[in-house]
């Protein structure tokens, strides 16, 4: 059975099967990102019979028109939305959406005797022999009217030329495109292969895409859900663009989802800035139990997972549980409460968490355990910080992570969420993963390591000081400014038998430290930088920070996990030393999470 159909249509045709809604473009509301200079080139390239490309469409069953009717099959286009918006623009002479999100237009002008396209502009507009807007030839009710009134304007020129350039541009109306149209019972998976396979630029086309589209061939409820996920997302890392989006898009304005997502104006936030696909996998999670994206597709396609027949009574109640779960995901107080509680597990900044998966899971972990309400705000908390933990510390989330979370969410709903995180910490946390497979794993150069972030947020939640500090907090030089700093110096190693960055570059040979006293240990082996701590506490002058007191500088070391006999540690010793802090990093890392 052929899994595609090839056919052709004329420009004006596809235009008004885009009009009427029989072809539906889910980014015709996004801000178009061609400049005018690729919208003239493709005027240009139809004028003289070039290809453009093919379309390529998937057919959406049970999407709503515009009037409210539903459609059997509706085309939704997933490759040349800006081929048609260009279309759209030059052609049929409608508005883009700009960056600011305000509808503008750009406007090709058209040299009927040197047969050249330009985007219009003052200098054009006053030279009588272009066409300004050649939107404004095409939708002319009389074209002779049009042409006589040019020569009227232009009595020098060569009418002949004129009359059969003009000829040629009447001809783009009805110039050829190619449109591939994919069957409807293709699954997301297959669709996106096909994609990949005939899209000449071999970008891939992900199933979150896919959902997006749907979501947005649902009348004008789907295109404003498609907006409030993406403006949502928008506004998380742009705050400023809210004025834009209020004052520019009138539509959305006017729904209750703007009002939703408000709160961003005024968010600084920068710990989760989910793009469009997170969004897409958390409300996969929360409103469907479904970790795959292609799944929502389904889901909002009426397809039933157990038999795999579509049946459009499901269509509307998959809206409805698409929309309260975005509007779970959107929510003020959610989104805040979750930020609050992962950045209570030491996890403060961007840059110490490597897996957004792990904080998707994570947001979609706190959503449904919101909806138990027999279950302690202490409890919920615990069980979701110890999972974000746990699924840092294993890569839980990463690689073929989709299969893995609806058995997880499947089995937290079967077992109970308690129940269930206990059995996956026997499982993936025994002993010997403390003792063995985390000190091997900090057994690294990579400083985004989870492991040794993981480390930072332990020390983070312990309120520890940074090395060799008094009073100076990791978090505070984490949030601010502070050094990793060699505890074993670079130079020293690079002069004693170390010159590999694999070597002096260990992170069991990193901490946190302060810039000023980075500076002062500069190339100083431990023995020497130490024995200067140990003078100044025996003596009211200070040398290299501000510890005086042995205990509190043996508290600091701890505090640190970096060995008590760190005076002793030479080139010689270098190795060791290494083996005996990561088991005393791996150990703050248990001591810490058992606490969680």
């Amino acid at each position: 059975m052929a899994k595609y159909s090839v056919t052709q249509s004329a420009v004006t045709q596809l235009l008004a099967d885009v009009k009427s809604d029989r072809i539906a473009i889910p980014e015709l509301q996004r801000p178009f990102v061609w400049d005018s200079i690729k919208v003239r080139d493709l005027m240009d390239s139809l004028y003289k019979g070039y290809p453009v490309g093919y379309l390529i469409t998937w057919q959406s069953v049970g999407a709503k028109l515009k009037g409210g009717q539903v459609a059997a099959h509706q085309q939704i286009l997933i490759d040349g939305q800006q081929r048609i918006t260009a279309l759209r623009a030059a052609v049929a002479g409608l508005k883009v959406i700009n960056k600011k999100y305000k509808a503008i237009r750009i406007t090709i002008a058209f040299n009927p005797i040197t047969e050249e396209f330009a985007t219009l502009t003052p200098v054009i507009g006053k030279n009588p022999q272009w066409i300004s807007d050649i939107s404004e030839y095409f939708n002319a009710d009389s074209p002779l009217s049009f042409a006589r009134e040019y020569l009227e304007r232009n009595p020098d020129v060569d009418a002949k030329t004129f009359e059969t350039n003009l000829a040629r541009l009447e001809g783009i109306k009805n110039a050829q495109i190619g449109i591939i149209g994919l069957a409807d019972d293709l699954d997301v998976e297959t669709v996106s292969e096909i994609f990949i396979r005939i899209n000449s630029k071999g970008v891939p086309l992900s199933s979150a895409d896919f959902a997006m589209s749907k979501i947005a061939t649902y009348g004008d409820r789907g295109r404003n859900l498609r907006k409030l996920i993406d403006y949502f997302c928008h506004l998380a890392v742009a705050p400023h663009a809210y004025a834009d989006i209020n004052e520019n898009d009138h539509e959305f304005a006017g729904t209750s989802y703007l009002k939703a997502i408000s709160w961003l104006k005024d968010e600084a936030e920068d710990l989760y800035d989910p793009e469009y696909s997170d969004i897409i996998r958390v409300t996969g999670l929360v409103g469907f139990s479904r970790g795959k994206a292609s799944s929502i597709v389904s889901e909002l396609s009426g397809r039933d997972p157990e038999t795999r027949r579509v049946d459009e009574e499901r269509i509307p109640v998959a809206y409805d549980k698409l929309e309260r779960a975005l509007l779970q995901i959107v929510n003020n107080y959610h989104f805040d409460n979750f930020l609050m509680l992962i950045k209570s597990a030491g996890f403060i900044t961007p840059g110490m968490v490597n897996s957004k998966n792990a904080l998707n899971f994570a947001y979609a972990l706190y959503l449904r355990l919101r909806e138990d309400k027999a279950m302690s705000e202490g409890e919920r908390k615990r069980i979701v910080k110890r999972w974000f933990v746990m699924s840092m510390l294993t890569g839980r989330h990463s690689g073929s992570f989709e299969s893995t979370w609806e058995q997880d969410i499947r089995r937290i709903g079967e077992q109970g969420p308690a129940n269930y995180l206990k059995q996956v910490e026997e499982s993936e946390l025994s002993d010997a993963f403390w003792a063995v497979a985390l000190p091997a794993a900090l057994e690294t150069t990579s400083t985004v390591s989870p492991f040794f972030q993981t480390f930072l947020a332990a020390q983070v939640a312990n309120n520890s000081r940074g090395f060799l500090s008094k009073g100076i907090t990791v978090a505070a030089m984490q949030q601010q400014s502070g050094d990793i700093h060699h505890i074993v110096p670079k130079d020293y190693l690079q002069k004693n038998g170390y010159p590999d960055r694999g070597d002096y570059n260990q992170v069991a040979n990193f901490a946190l430290t302060e810039t000023a006293i980075n500076i002062s240990i500069s190339n100083k082996p431990p023995m020497q930088y130490m024995a200067e701590i140990a003078t100044q506490t025996e003596s009211p002058q200070l040398i290299l920070g501000e510890i005086t007191d042995p205990d509190d500088l043996t508290a600091n070391l701890a505090e640190n996990a970096v060995p008590a006999k760190l005076a002793q540690v030479t080139a010689g010793s270098y190795k060791e030393f290494l083996v005996e802090r990561r088991k005393l990093m791996a150990a703050t890392i248990h001591d810490y999470y058992q606490a969680l």
